[in-house]
Formats: C-alpha cells, sequence, structure tokens
C-alpha cells in the first residue's frame, strides 16, 4: 500500500462514459475495460466504492420536458444507476473482483440495501461496492451521491471520471481552441466561476467534508492507476473553503 497515495477512493462514472460511441444503453466493450482499470488499482490494495450516474438510459430533467412529474422522472434514473452498476459488478466478478451493489431503494433479490456500516466493512475485506440508486430522494444528482457516499465512508479522495475530457478547463475546449486547463482549484472556484464539474449541491458537500476531488479522462488507459498512486493527470479541485 506504500506505493499509493490514496488507500480509500469513490470513483464516479458518468452513464455516458458506459454507453462508449454508441452515446445510448451499455457497451459490454465498455464495461469490460473499465472493469480491468478497476481491477488494476483494486490489486493495489485500495479499497474502491463506484457511483454509477444513469445518463445513457434516463435522465430525470428529460422526463420532467415531456410533462412528467419530476419526482416520478427522478426515481426511473435511480433504477438506471442500479442497470448500470449491476452490468459493472458482473464485468468486474468475471474478473475475479469480489463486488457487492448496495442500493439506496430496497430490491433484496437484485442487491444489498445501503447500509454505511455493511459497505465499510465490505471494503475493509478488500470488496469493490458500487452504490446505485442516487442517494434514494429525487432532485439530487449521482454526483451528490458520490461527494455524499465518500463523506460516509471516509474515502480520501472522489475520482470523477469524464469521458473523453481531460480535466476542467477555462471553455469548452471541444468549440474553443484557446482554452487550456486548470491543474488545480477549489470548491469555491467552481461554485463562483460555474465551471459545471458537479452540481453545487455536491460542490458545498465536498467543500464542507474537504474532501478532494480529481477530475480526469477516463478513456485513457491507466488513468484510475495514476490517479492513485499520485501522478499529476487532471485537475486536483480542493474541497476547502
Amino acid at each position: 500500500m506504500s506505493q499509493v497515495k490514496y488507500h480509500r477512493i469513490i470513483l464516479k462514472i458518468s452513464g455516458e462514459a458506459l454507453a462508449g460511441s454508441k452515446g445510448v444503453g451499455i457497451d459490454p466493450s465498455v464495461i469490460k475495460h473499465l472493469a480491468k482499470e478497476i481491477k488494476a488499482v483494486h490489486e493495489l490494495g485500495v479499497q474502491i466504492g463506484i457511483v454509477c450516474g444513469g445518463g445513457n438510459m434516463w435522465r430525470g430533467e428529460s422526463g420532467e420536458k415531456l410533462g412528467m412529474e419530476r419526482a416520478q422522472a427522478d426515481y426511473m434514473g435511480m433504477l438506471a444507476t442500479i442497470m448500470n452498476g449491476l452490468a459493472l459488478q458482473d464485468g468486474l466478478e468475471s474478473l475475479g473482483v469480489p463486488t457487492r451493489v448496495q442500493t439506496s431503494i430496497e430490491m433484496r433479490q437484485v442487491a444489498e440495501p445501503y447500509i454505511r456500516r455493511k459497505a465499510i466493512r465490505h471494503l475493509e475485506k478488500d470488496r469493490v461496492v458500487i452504490f446505485g440508486g442516487g442517494t434514494g430522494n429525487p432532485y439530487f444528482s449521482t454526483d451528490t451521491t458520490a461527494a455524499l457516499r465518500a463523506a460516509e465512508i471516509n474515502a480520501d479522495v472522489i475520482l470523477m471520471a469524464k469521458n473523453g475530457v481531460d480535466g476542467v478547463y477555462t471553455a469548452d475546449p471541444k468549440v474553443d481552441e484557446s482554452a487550456t486547463m486548470y491543474r488545480e482549484l477549489t470548491q469555491l472556484d467552481i461554485i463562483s466561476q460555474n465551471l459545471k464539474v458537479m452540481d453545487r449541491t455536491a460542490s458545498s458537500l465536498s467543500m464542507d467534508t474537504d474532501i478532494p476531488l480529481v477530475v480526469f479522462n477516463i478513456n485513457t488507459d491507466g488513468n484510475i492507476k495514476k490517479v492513485v498512486t499520485g501522478e499529476e493527470i487532471g485537475t486536483v479541485i480542493r474541497g476547502g473553503k
């Protein structure tokens, strides 16, 4: 464990990342690739908690635009995150990585209910824990879930895995060629400059708990391991005020 910088992490993976080039649904090749990347970190002895988004299948905002009640639409989004979590669990266990899925919405035939102490015990036994179902409440994003679970399990860091984006930029690098990447920011910078790395609730919670965040490109081989071992990639966002 001496070669790692972070010993217990929360890895936040967007639903869009799981869709791959298809843009929607779950791409099996992406699951396989992610599972290998996570296994490499697991073999270092790092305790890993994972929060998956659900945007590859459903977004609460989309349902609201269609005239659906927002809370109902958000619950559908929570179910999408559980489906993603089960797919990732299958990919990890096929490689011999013991994995548990815990959900904030009870569905005992499918996964364990979220219990903080049990989650920590799984981590201590070197099991990867995937947190599905968001916070269990509508109007909260999976970014907020990641910040909340990180605080609850006393994680050292939140790894914000981005789909094809190397870090946080001054502007959208796909639109503005002059955009430059920040190497370090604070959560207050994120909020005051409206940089849209994560929603304000998640930023505020991370600021209060003083848990750092690393934003990096999930598509580059070995990047999760690089972050965990202390290589300077992506953008580091300090939790402090």
